[in-house]
């Protein structure tokens, strides 16, 4: 078995490996003694880490191969990465790799634990959880993983094993990108990093009460853009709390199958936006870079580095990538009344060139969503909603009334007060 390990071409990364290392150090000198025990019952322990981690759902042994499958960073998964690749070379070398994933995955550990007199093996090919101790953190990866191994654990031979991998790849991809929707940015010393975000909160377009012309328009834009024709980039702006992020991230979540990504930054990561544009450009990929809350004071000049990314500047932003940014300002960048000090008359038309660099910015986004405040009517129509989908007992008009006394304490009419009223009334029933 270590023979083929170092067989291995591809692959050959990661950290997660050192399980497995372990594991054929074990296979190959495995005796009745304190040590081969003391070994055996760590790499027990670090695959329950990693089970509990990473939410496995039946035999940990199998889901932990499944997961150096789809988690390793080598060259065929990059070259699979959303498109199937068969008939050459590359293909050739992984084909033999998937030989011995495959006698990884079905391994017989009969031998090893009548030699060390444990069953700890065969508890791991038998592992349960609770629903309780699932790590909500690695829920994206949890969830295919779950998925993948069932499929994998009926193919008939190690070519049927690789072509489920190799459909694994084309539809989702793999590591990271494949396995996550959400993402923060990062650029230490030059080098790009995407940290998946774990806890990112599951979200519905049909969640968001009201707001249908403007949940159209996103969606049509996106689906636009996810079926490779033209689309715009996308401005939504309005009232706090009325469900502007959320729509996002409900996209986000509808388009996931078909190869959509949020990439989330922050103004001060503005200036790093061209690395990572050429970063993003050579995946195969969709994204969608993502600023929340959207908004620039007089004296900050970060906005002028998002303007040359989305229009204007030296380097096009390719055509796998759009903006998406939310703002409670409809021109981003706040006008002053000495913004207006520089007005100039020429035949009747005012300009100015300060008003003109500030606005310029919001004229960039070729899509602009309004979503305003709702009225009283609208308000209470959220949160009956809201309260049917929580099953919540109370009659109509004693929920009408506690709405009314709640958002005149709360921060006014809006779709986030409606929600919070709700999250009370849960939390006190």
């Amino acid at each position: 078995m270590n023979t083929k390990l170092s067989s291995l071409i591809l692959y050959t990364d990661g950290a997660r490996r050192k399980i497995l290392n372990s594991f054929i150090l074990l296979s190959e000198n495995c005796r009745d003694n304190a040590q081969c025990r003391d070994t055996a019952y760590k790499i027990f322990g670090e695959l329950l880490e990693t089970a509990y981690d990473y939410g496995f759902s039946s035999d940990a042994w199998q889901s932990y191969i499944a997961l150096l499958a789809v988690t390793s960073d080598n060259v065929f998964c990059r070259a699979c990465e959303r498109q199937r690749i068969n008939d050459c070379t590359l293909y050739d070398f992984a084909r033999r790799d998937a030989d011995i994933l495959y006698a990884f995955f079905n391994y017989d550990f009969t031998e090893i634990e009548n030699r060390l007199n444990t069953d700890c093996f065969t508890m791991l090919k038998n592992y349960r959880t609770a629903d309780n101790l699932q790590r909500a953190c690695y829920a994206g990866i949890s969830k295919h993983l779950n998925a993948l191994v069932p499929k994998l654990r009926i193919c008939k031979d190690s070519s049927e094993f690789f072509d489920c991998l190799c459909t694994f790849y084309e539809c989702y991809g793999y590591g990271n990108l494949g396995l996550n929707r959400s993402f923060h940015f990062s650029d230490s010393d030059g080098k790009i990093a995407l940290e998946p975000i774990f806890n990112a909160c599951d979200a519905a377009l049909e969640d968001i009460v009201g707001y249908e012309s403007q949940k159209r328009l996103l969606y049509a834009n996106t689906k636009a853009f996810i079926d490779k024709r033209p689309a715009n980039n996308v401005l939504l702006y309005g009232d706090s709390g009325t469900g502007k992020s959320t729509s996002i991230k409900a996209i986000i979540d509808k388009f996931y199958d078909s190869g959509l990504r949020m990439i989330e930054i922050y103004k001060h990561q503005f200036e790093r936006l061209p690395g990572l544009i050429s970063y993003l450009s050579r995946k195969n990929y969709r994204f969608i870079i993502y600023l929340d809350d959207l908004s620039f004071e007089e004296n900050e000049t970060e906005y002028k580095y998002l303007k040359a990314v989305i229009d204007g500047g030296a380097q096009s932003k390719p055509e796998n990538i759009l903006i998406y940014a939310t703002s409670n300002r409809r021109h981003l960048v706040r006008e002053t009344w000495r913004d207006r000090s520089d007005v100039k008359v020429e035949n009747d038309i005012h300009s100015t060139d300060t008003m003109e660099e500030k606005l310029s910015l919001a004229a960039r986004f070729g899509l602009t969503v309004y979503y305003p405040k709702p009225g009283r009517d609208e308000y209470m129509e959220i949160v009956e909603k809201l309260a049917q989908r929580n099953n919540i007992d109370i009659d109509l008009k004693t929920l009408q009334d506690k709405a009314r006394v709640w958002e005149m304490h709360h921060g006014g009419i809006s779709g986030r007060t409606a929600a919070q009223f709700i999250a009370d009334l849960l939390g006190n029933q």
